[in-house]
C-alpha cells in the first residue's frame, strides 16, 4: 500500500499544484482520480467537512485544501523547498497564493459565467490583480526567484486555463501589457517536472466549454 495517496480530478489546478509539489521534491505517490459527481465512499471518509479534491493522505491520516497540504508537504520533505529560509519571503509567498485564491480566481471566474457590464466589471478586477502579480515578478525568473516555489505552484494555472477561457469565452487574460507574465509562462510550462503533468487542452475546452454553455445557455 502506498505511503502517500493523493485523491484528485483530471482537470483540477487545485491537485496540479499538488502534483507538482510531490513531484519537485521527488515523493512517489498513488494518484487517486475521483469523479464528483459520484463521489466514493472514501473521499467522503477523508474530507467529510468540504467533502472535495484535493485531498492526500499520508500514512493513513488526511490533509485536505491545497494551500494546506503544500505546507505539510514542505514541512514534511525538506528537500527541494517550494518556500524560503526567510519568514518575510515565506510570509511573501502565502501572501500571493492567497491572493491568487481569494482574489484573482474569483474574478476570472466571475468572468468567465457573466455578460454584459457584469463581466466588464469582472474583467476590471483581473485586470488591475494581474497588475500587482506582474509587479511581483520584476527581477525573478520565477515567483520562488531562481527556482519554482509556492506561488508559482500556485499561479501555474494561468499558464494552463488562461488559453482555454481565450478560446472558449473570448476572455484574453494575459497580453502585452504583462511581458513578465508572458515570459514566465513558458519557462513554468517547459520546466521539465511541470510539463510532465498538464490536463490535456482539448479535453479542457470541451468541459469549459460545457461550463460556458450553462452559464450563457442559447436564447
Amino acid at each position: 500500500m502506498a505511503e502517500v495517496k493523493l485523491f484528485k480530478t483530471w482537470s483540477t489546478q487545485f491537485g496540479a499544484r499538488v502534483v507538482w509539489a510531490l513531484k519537485l521534491k521527488g515523493i512517489q505517490y498513488e494518484a487517486i482520480h475521483e469523479d464528483l459527481s459520484n463521489k466514493s465512499a472514501l473521499l467522503l471518509q477523508y474530507n467529510p467537512v468540504y467533502k472535495k479534491v484535493p485531498v492526500l493522505v499520508h500514512n493513513g491520516k488526511p490533509i485536505s485544501e491545497s494551500l494546506v497540504i503544500l505546507e505539510y508537504i514542505e514541512e514534511t520533505w525538506k528537500q527541494n523547498p517550494i518556500l524560503p529560509e526567510d519568514p518575510l519571503g515565506k510570509a511573501n509567498a502565502r501572501f500571493w497564493a492567497k491572493f491568487n485564491d481569494e482574489k484573482l480566481l474569483p474574478s476570472i471566474w466571475s468572468a468567465f459565467t457573466k455578460e454584459g457590464k457584469e463581466r466588464e466589471e469582472a474583467m476590471g478586477a483581473v485586470l488591475e490583480s494581474l497588475k500587482f502579480v506582474e509587479e511581483e515578478l520584476k527581477g525573478k525568473k520565477f515567483f520562488g526567484g531562481e527556482t519554482i516555489g509556492l506561488a508559482d505552484l500556485v499561479f501555474g494555472w494561468l499558464a494552463n486555463l488562461a488559453p482555454v477561457f481565450e478560446e472558449v469565452a473570448g476572455l484574453k487574460i494575459l497580453d502585452e501589457r504583462y511581458p513578465l507574465l508572458l515570459a514566465w509562462q513558458p519557462e513554468f510550462s517547459e520546466h521539465p517536472i511541470i510539463k510532465d503533468y498538464w490536463p490535456p487542452h482539448d479535453k479542457l475546452v470541451i468541459k469549459y466549454q460545457a461550463l460556458y454553455e450553462k452559464y450563457h445557455p442559447a436564447k
